[in-house]
């Protein structure tokens, strides 16, 4: 298994040589590597068995360093960035030819973010180059939220990962770029869309597609446990499969079901907090995906702010594996 550790040397000593790495975000872990690296980038795919036609997010340390990579910042996207980097806003923009084509799968855009983490915005800073850094899971599966999670899932095919604890936001970033003159969210995150209207005014929103994606995170089918994963109305849910004998754990957002095993339920926020249940989403689902159960049961939560975000989780999860791509 991996090495875990908060060594920013030894790390950095890694990525140099061409090796990847488990890096902490706000977000999620990211399996790093270095993003003008073409070889680098392989092993990314290679390690999380992810498909070539799904791009990439660029990651680096300040904004100064955005225009190596980048040929320009359209303005409503600059002020986007001056407001909420660093932090869990991923921007859509125009690429330099120094990004390899292997990042961005082919287009002409790159993804690119200042993560919110001391101990990676310490690690970028002392790298000389942006790092390629998808969610540190093999590919359609949870992301991670721990160092652990990352050594479960990848250990055996990475040398180290930085443990920065637990993820404070614990849900992807938003991804945001411009269609023409329209600020255009391609993916909803970490990031309230109201906190980006504050800013720029009203945004449209593109559904994920199911091939070849726009931007990362776009394929329909991600974020999937191994076992079935039914949304609905859960009072119907857990009374249906019940009197079908069906074992099944339960995710709610708020409400405690006393019919249902206690190690067998998890509330993503007791207190209703909409912040809480994104933190807590993904290793909510890597715990219930543990359980000895044949499903896992969920309920959509309200769709106001973070919840809009939580909920286009909660539905790719719940894909259809005949659908998956």
């Amino acid at each position: 298994m991996a090495e875990i550790g908060r060594d920013i040397a030894k790390a950095k000593a890694y990525l140099e040589i061409g090796n990847l790495v488990g890096i902490p975000t706000e977000t999620v872990y990211g399996l790093a590597g270095n993003a003008l690296d073409p070889d680098a980038v392989a092993k990314i795919f290679s390690v999380k068995n992810r498909p070539s036609f799904d791009p990439l997010i660029l990651h680096t340390s300040d904004m100064s360093r955005i225009a190596q990579f980048v040929k320009e910042i359209p303005g409503p996207l600059q002020r986007l960035a001056k407001r909420f980097w660093p932090g869990p806003l991923t921007l859509l923009l125009p690429k330099k030819d120094i990004v390899p084509d292997l990042v961005t799968s082919g287009l002409d855009t790159v993804a690119v973010r200042i993560p919110d983490h001391p101990l990676t915005k310490e690690l970028l800073g002392a790298l000389d180059f942006p790092l390629a850094a998808p969610s540190a899971n093999p590919f359609g599966y949870i992301s991670p939220t721990q160092a652990s999670h990352v050594n479960d899932q990848l250990g055996t095919k990475i040398p180290y990962i930085l443990d920065g604890g637990s993820c404070q936001v614990g849900l992807e970033s938003t991804i945001v770029g411009m269609e023409g003159d329209k600020v255009t969210v391609y993916r909803l995150g970490g990031l309230d869309i109201s906190k980006i209207e504050s800013e720029v005014g009203k945004v449209q929103v593109v559904a994920h597609s199911s091939s070849n994606p726009k931007s990362p995170g776009m394929l329909k089918s991600h974020y999937s446990p191994s076992k079935p994963f039914i949304i609905g109305d859960l009072d119907l849910l857990i009374s249906e499969y019940s009197s079908k004998g069906e074992s099944f754990a339960v995710l709610s957002f708020r409400r405690c079901f006393p019919q249902v095993s206690e190690h067998l339920q998890i509330q993503l926020s007791k207190a209703g907090d909409l912040a809480e249940a994104a933190k807590n989403l993904f290793a909510a689902m890597r715990t219930l995906d543990s359980r000895d159960v044949s499903l896992i049961l969920s309920e959509l939560m309200p769709e106001v702010g973070l919840g809009k975000a939580i909920n286009d989780r909660l539905k790719r999860a719940a894909v259809p594996e005949e659908e998956k791509e």
